[in-house]
């Protein structure tokens, strides 16, 4: 085997390039030629390269008429062990909770479904591979973020109304425009899944930290409503409708009313036409300033 490398001349302290021969445990060094050593650097450095695996992708897309049949098809063909829309069954688990996954690439899910997966009860599907990618889509769509789905409609409207008809703004932020009583919404399309984004406008949620409206009643009979922003044992802060912060002692308070729901409505989609529900999904789907993204990690694939 022969290697180059470059030591100093003992004499002038000129660089010198050698070739060494490695042969049986001994070694032999002779000068070579500059020129001539780089082809063999660039070849050693070609073979101890590991080779690149091309990990296949879904030839069908991630589009929502894929992803719509792959979940008709999972439905269908998996809840036997997994539960309805890829919740947890009586044998299987959830698939898109919040969780550590092990199979995260297209690939590695596409190899569970076509082939089981060896030692568990997870057997092989027996279905078409055209049919495995659309589970495949429907899965990394229920795990994914709504940012990372091409969401129909039209953004440019869907802004217009959530600054108008929508009444968005006047609770809601985005990128340092709008209220300061709802959550900032700047990078909501990074935070929650396309699912979750919906449901956030149509139905009940828990409510955030931070984000529950209160009324308190003053020893003098002032009264204030707002959101609780931070409290202890104390005292209270409260942001009103205005943006105001107020600051009470408790003991300067005769009464503290809590509302056990969220004021954020839920009937967003009734409010707006179809097509205006649309924009404003995808319109908040594409608010991704900040994306935070959990490191998953699971045959030595990182993220999905």
């Amino acid at each position: 085997m022969w290697l180059s490398s470059k030591l100093p001349n003992p004499t002038s302290g000129e660089p010198i390039f050698y070739s060494q021969r490695l042969r049986q445990g001994f070694s032999t060094i002779v000068p070579m030629d500059p020129a001539n050593s780089i082809p063999v650097l660039l070849l050693i450095t070609a073979l101890a390269l590991p080779a690149q695996v091309v990990k296949p992708k879904n030839p069908l897309g991630n589009g929502l008429d894929v992803v719509a049949a792959g979940h008709s098809l999972f439905n269908r063909n998996c809840t036997t062990c997994h539960g309805q829309d890829g919740m947890e069954g009586d044998r299987g688990p959830a698939l898109g909770a919040a969780r550590r996954y092990f199979r995260l690439s297209e690939a590695a899910i596409f190899d569970a479904i076509k082939n089981g997966i060896s030692g568990t009860a997870m057997p092989a599907a027996g279905l078409p591979d055209e049919d495995i990618w659309r589970i495949v889509a429907f899965i990394r769509n229920i795990r994914s973020t709504a940012s990372d789905n091409d969401v129909p409609g039209n953004v440019e409207n869907g802004m217009r109304l959530f600054e108008g008809k929508g009444g968005c703004r006047q609770c809601h932020m985005i990128l340092g425009h709008g209220g300061l009583t709802g959550p900032d919404l700047s990078s909501v399309g990074a935070q929650l899944t396309l699912t979750s984004l919906r449901d956030s406008l149509t139905k009940q949620r828990p409510i955030s930290q931070g984000y529950q409206s209160v009324r308190v009643t003053t020893l003098k009979g002032e009264v204030v409503s707002g959101m609780a922003k931070n409290e202890d044992g104390f005292s209270i802060q409260i942001l009103d409708e205005k943006g105001k912060l107020h600051l009470f002692a408790k003991d300067e308070l005769r009464e503290i009313t809590r509302e056990k729901v969220s004021v954020m409505p839920r009937d967003i989609d009734k409010r707006l036409t179809a097509d205006e529900f649309r924009d404003l999904v995808a319109m908040l789907s594409r608010q991704a300033h900040t994306k935070v993204t959990m490191l998953q990690e699971g045959e030595n694939e990182i993220g999905r």
